[in-house]
C-alpha cells in the first residue's frame, strides 16, 4: 500500500530530477561528439595554416588563402548544423519536460 501511494512522488521525481540530468549529460556529450566529428575546433585552430601544409616556394600564399577560404565554409556549415543541433536539443527537453503536464490537460480539453 505503501507503494501506491508514493508512487506519483517516485515518478516525479524521476520525470522533473533524475531524467532531465541525464538527458543534459547525453546531450553534452553529444554535442563534444559532434564538434569532434565536424572537427570545428580544429579548424579554428589552424584557420591561418596553409589547406593541405603546402610550403612550397610560391604557392604558400596561395594555401593561406585557400585555407583561409575553405576553412570559413567549413566553419560556417557547422555552425549552423551545431546551431541547428542546439535548437532541437532545446525543443527536445522542454517537450520532455511538458508531457506530463501535456497528458494530464489534454483529457479536460474540449475540441
Amino acid at each position: 500500500m505503501q507503494g501506491i501511494i508514493s508512487f506519483p512522488f517516485i515518478f516525479l521525481k524521476f520525470w522533473y530530477l533524475e531524467a532531465p540530468l541525464n538527458i543534459l549529460r547525453f546531450f553534452a556529450s553529444l554535442n563534444k561528439a559532434f564538434l569532434e566529428v565536424f572537427s570545428l575546433t580544429l579548424m579554428i585552430k589552424t584557420f591561418f595554416k596553409p589547406w593541405k601544409n603546402e610550403y612550397r616556394q610560391g604557392l604558400v600564399g596561395f594555401s593561406i588563402f585557400m585555407g583561409i577560404a575553405i576553412k570559413s565554409l567549413f566553419i560556417f556549415a557547422d555552425l549552423f548544423l551545431f546551431i541547428c543541433l542546439i535548437v532541437l536539443e532545446i525543443k527536445f527537453f522542454f517537450v520532455f519536460l511538458m508531457l506530463p503536464i501535456i497528458a494530464f490537460v489534454i483529457p479536460f480539453i474540449n475540441l
